[in-house]
């Protein structure tokens, strides 16, 4: 049925319809979060001290970490599936402690990126704050593209935050926002509920164990003994370094050439099926916000774009977002800036779009204003609003000023703390 539904020329309508015509009413006030990201950054630098992670924003957006003004069941409204319109834009509001937020988006947005960043941390060389997720062992191959995913944790089984992802998942998809997950085929395929081969999607995961299956199946007696001799025996390895038995007492059983396509077989299929009670509990709770006319009309490729946003941006892509307010026809501001763009790598891009709207992703609307506190100095550094998506120009003696003042800005100047006095 699916292979159908996905040549549908009115897959997009459809869509629309089912989302729209699953809609429930957004709550009439937002649940305030009062968030101490100070603790959530030195949980970061040392994950190990604190294996419970309250002090992380996933931990504290979804324990309420706050005294609660609202009706009993609006306080546990986080942890509900909701199927908001695409209106309802903002989920809770964030009062982050100590920080200077009035939160109309820009905060919520942020926390939204918090929260992806502890699942899923985009350098790979920091320790990953939360235990949801694994890096996959393509992470020691400098050769693969897939080398900075991850793979739900074989090892956990804290199945109801799943599901709480996977409703954050849903959300995501239903409106503007973006929950970003790096997250191979193997796993987007099982989400929309495609089906997994081998060798194409589990090499997304562990290229290097599916070149070896391959090997061991066509290897002759010989080789094979040259190859292993007794050391092979029914066990594998796990994206959670777990070595785990194929059968019982596989531990001391040596696999024989003989015998070879039946451990080919087993290693495969507890590999596929490692974190399937993980993803299956991400799909609970996607399907509990999503309707499964939506994701049946979805490949897993869309699902992924509609829940993570792109990820590659170019300089092209993000000028169709931007909007220049209130400049001369000729300003040289506006030529500057665009100059010091082209000099963006995808990278500094994504930066640049947190900066301004606490998005890292296209799409997301930016209108230009220039800087109007110091008319007349030269090269200061940019300001930006994240909850109006605004960014403030200033001027600047050469596009290489611009370029270098912006870039510093972006990777460095991401605090939100100056809407208004943190002690007050």
């Amino acid at each position: 049925m699916k292979p159908f539904l996905l040549l549908s020329k009115q897959s997009t309508a459809l869509i629309t319809h089912c989302l729209q015509s699953s809609e429930s009413t957004p709550p009439h006030t937002l649940p305030k979060l009062y968030i101490n990201r100070h603790l959530a950054r030195e949980h970061r630098s040392n994950p190990a001290l604190d294996p419970s992670c309250r002090n992380t924003v996933f931990t504290q957006v979804r324990q309420r970490h706050a005294p609660c003004q609202l009706p009993a069941r609006m306080c546990m409204g986080l942890l509900l599936p909701h199927r908001w319109p695409l209106s309802y834009s903002q989920w809770w509001e964030c009062e982050f402690i100590t920080e200077g937020v009035i939160d109309n988006g820009g905060g919520f947005r942020d926390s939204l990126s918090d929260i992806s960043e502890e699942l899923c941390p985009s350098s790979g060389d920091v320790a990953v704050p939360l235990p949801f997720f694994v890096r996959t062992s393509n992470k020691g191959n400098s050769g693969s593209d897939t080398r900075d995913l991850y793979v739900p944790n074989p090892s956990c089984r804290d199945f109801p935050k799943y599901e709480w992802i996977g409703q954050l998942m849903g959300a995501a998809l239903r409106s503007k926002e973006f929950l970003i997950l790096a997250l191979p085929a193997l796993v987007w395929k099982q989400l929309a509920g495609e089906e997994v081969s081998w060798s194409k999607d589990f090499a997304t995961v562990d290229s290097e164990l599916v070149k070896l299956l391959e090997v061991l199946e066509g290897v002759d007696r010989e080789a094979f003994e040259f190859m292993f001799g007794r050391e092979l025996t029914y066990t594998i390895v796990r994206s959670d370094q777990r070595v785990v038995e194929l059968i019982p007492n596989g531990s001391s059983t040596v696999v024989c050439y003989e015998d070879r396509k039946e451990f080919i077989r087993l290693v495969q299929r507890a590999r596929l099926e490692e974190s399937k009670e993980q993803i299956a509990a991400m799909r609970a709770g996607l399907l509990s916000v999503v309707p499964q006319p939506v994701l049946d009309l979805l490949t897993w490729q869309q699902l992924e774009k509609k829940v993570c946003g792109n990820p590659e941006i170019t300089v092209a892509e993000l000028r169709r977002f931007i909007t220049f307010e209130d400049f001369p026809s000729d300003d040289t501001r506006i030529q500057n800036f665009l100059e010091a763009l082209d000099n963006f790598t995808s990278e500094d891009l994504s930066r640049f779009l947190k900066f301004v709207t606490g998005r890292s992703r296209l799409p997301v609307q930016i209108t230009v204003y220039p800087e109007r506190e110091n008319l007349n100095a030269l090269d200061l550094m940019p300001q930006a609003s994240t909850c109006s998506c605004c960014f403030y120009l200033p001027n600047y003696s050469s596009a290489k000023a611009c370029e270098e003042l912006l870039r510093y800005a972006v990777y460095n100047c991401m605090s939100i703390d100056t809407d208004r006095n943190p002690w007050d």
